[in-house]
This record gives structure tokens, C-alpha cells and sequence, in this order.
């Protein structure tokens, strides 16, 4: 079987010696992949530095910074490929990661995005923590009619743009990245992709996600986050399959579920005036609760119950 054409769009800003790494990683795959670096008008010498790269990469300068959804949108519409590798600056794919997903989709052609293990790195490249496995086999499939539902429960891991490759036309036929979310549009994408395919996820640890001080989530308050996190929730319960309404919690149950989680990262963080202000009334739901605790359960045992999934290897 042919190799499915893989196009690598990382996209950067300011971020030189971080850049370089993810580059690297690029140059360095098993396979070959067209490498797209998306250039959000820095000013540290990122142009200088691609441009010595000559023709090894397609080089996008964006005039203004377009924010991150802007240069990933930029980065798709030059690519070639017929799957996008989407990487951020910051991180980094294992050598053999574009390989192991041109073998995984082109098992199921039906598929418009897959996702993978992913290892957390600290700034000196130590793991800190990996996502776990979960589902059948080393390469499974999710139907296209489970996949918001699953994502409701948070039991399809699909996760962070380091993680997951899309497919070019249903990127595109999706309307690309959310130029007006401010968190989050990465979720936002993949909800919409996910409306022309099956889903892939590969059991294998294939990229590398730093967790740092300068990571922009660090910066956003954990109230602009729980509201982020309620928007995603709604745009998700509102595409959840005809199968599945009998069984979806209200919505407003998801709500007072997400005051709590993100009154337990409060507390984590040492905020007692915050943890309260986003706990209560919530705290007070047994069915958030009982909704938070099968997050943790699934997150722990990797498993998707209610959701059709068949392995492929």
C-alpha cells in the first residue's frame, strides 16, 4: 500500500531555540514529510534561521502575529500533504511518529484525524507523565457517529495539537481553527473535523508536549478557563448522535461538573477564594460528582464502555 503524504505545519513565534528542536524532529522522521514552519512575525531571528534552511521547508511569514489559531489556519492552506502533522514550537515528534500514522490511516480511509500517546517533558526533555493507553490493540478506530459523544465523556484522546494529525479536506471543509477562541481552539477544531470521519488513536508514545512557565495555558485565569470549557461542552452536546441522546447527562449536570473540576485545580494551586467561588453551588450536585468520578475512572483504565471501538493492529 502507497504511503498517505504527510505535510508537518509547525507554527511559531519568537521561540528560536525551541523552534530548532521542533524542526530537528521534523528532518529526522523515518519517512519523508513536507515541513511547513508558519512564522507569526517574529522578531528573534526565526526568519533568518529558516530561511538558511533553503528548500528543506516551505516558510510562511505572517506581517502580524495572527495568534495561534491564524498561523495554523496559514500553515494547512500551504501544506501540500493530504494529512496535516500539526506541531507547536515548543514541542517535538518522536523520530517514527509520521510513519507509525501513514500506516494507522491508511488502515481506515474512512478517517479524518488521529491522535496518539503523547509523554509530558519538562524543560530539560525529563518525562513527567505520558497519556495512558486506552481502547483495543495498538491502533483502534472510533466511528464517526461515537466520537461526540465519546468527547462529552472525555473518553476519546484526542488531545493537544502535538498528539493529533487531521485530514487536509476535512480541515478545510470544517472552516479551519476558530480565530475568535482564545484557549481551547485546538478541541474546538477537532470537534468540527470530526463531523466528516472516523476517528484513529495509535497506543504508542509518538510525540513530545513541554510543560513549562511560558506554556500560554499557564497564563489564562482558571474562570476563563471553566467558561472556555462550558463553550466547548455546549458546541459538543449540541452534535451528540441520535444513539446516544438517551444516555447524554442535562447539560446543566456537565456545568455544575465542570465548576468542580476546575474548583480541584483551584485548590491544587493553592486558591481558596477561587475554589469556592467555582465549587459552589456545585459541590452540592451528587450527579457532578458521580460525572467527575467517572472522569477519573476513565482517565485512569483507559476505558470507553459505551463507545464503539475495533482495533485495526
Amino acid at each position: 500500500m502507497a504511503a498517505v503524504p504527510f505535510s508537518i505545519v509547525i507554527t511559531t513565534y519568537n521561540r528560536l531555540d525551541l523552534l530548532k528542536r521542533a524542526v530537528q524532529s521534523a528532518f529526522d522522521q523515518t519517512v519523508p514529510a513536507q515541513v511547513v514552519v508558519v512564522d507569526n512575525a517574529s522578531t528573534d531571528g526565526t526568519s533568518a534561521y529558516v530561511e538558511s534552511l533553503g528548500d528543506r521547508v516551505t516558510y510562511v511569514r505572517n506581517s502580524t502575529n495572527t495568534k495561534h489559531a491564524g498561523a495554523v489556519n496559514v500553515g494547512v492552506e500551504a501544506a501540500s500533504g493530504e494529512w496535516i502533522k500539526l506541531v507547536d514550537d515548543d514541542d517535538y515528534l518522536a523520530t517514527d511518529c509520521i510513519e507509525k500514522m501513514a500506516e494507522a490511516v491508511s488502515l481506515r480511509p474512512a478517517a479524518v484525524i488521529c491522535s496518539c500517546q503523547a509523554a509530558q517533558v519538562d524543560t530539560e526533555e525529563r518525562e513527567l507523565s505520558r497519556t495512558p493507553s486506552t481502547g483495543p490493540g495498538e491502533v483502534f478506530y472510533i466511528p464517526q457517529g461515537d466520537i461526540h459523544y465519546g468527547m462529552l465523556l472525555e473518553v476519546v484522546p484526542f488531545g493537544t495539537p502535538i498528539q493529533v494529525a487531521v485530514r487536509r479536506d476535512a480541515f478545510l471543509k470544517s472552516g479551519g481553527w476558530d480565530l475568535s477562541m482564545t484557549s481551547c481552539d485546538d478541541i474546538d477544531s477537532w470537534i468540527r473535523v470530526a463531523e466528516h470521519g472516523d476517528a484513529l488513536f495509535i497506543n504508542q508514545c509518538l510525540a513530545y508536549r513541554t510543560v513549562w512557565p511560558g506554556g500560554y495555558d499557564q497564563k489564562i485565569a482558571l474562570q476563563r478557563r471553566l467558561q472556555t470549557n462550558m463553550l466547548i461542552k455546549e458546541r459538543i452536546y449540541a452534535r451528540i448522535g441520535e444513539q446516544h441522546q438517551a444516555q447524554i447527562p442535562k447539560l446543566a449536570t456537565i456545568r455544575q461538573y465542570l465548576h468542580l473540576h476546575w474548583a480541584l485545580v483551584a485548590l491544587k494551586q493553592k486558591q481558596p477564594l477561587v475554589t469556592a467561588a467555582l465549587g459552589f453551588p456545585a459541590a452540592l450536585s451528587p450527579q457532578a460528582w458521580q460525572l467527575l468520578q467517572q472522569a477519573v475512572r476513565f482517565k485512569k483504565v483507559g476505558a470507553i464502555a459505551p463507545i464503539q471501538k475495533i482495533a485495526l493492529a
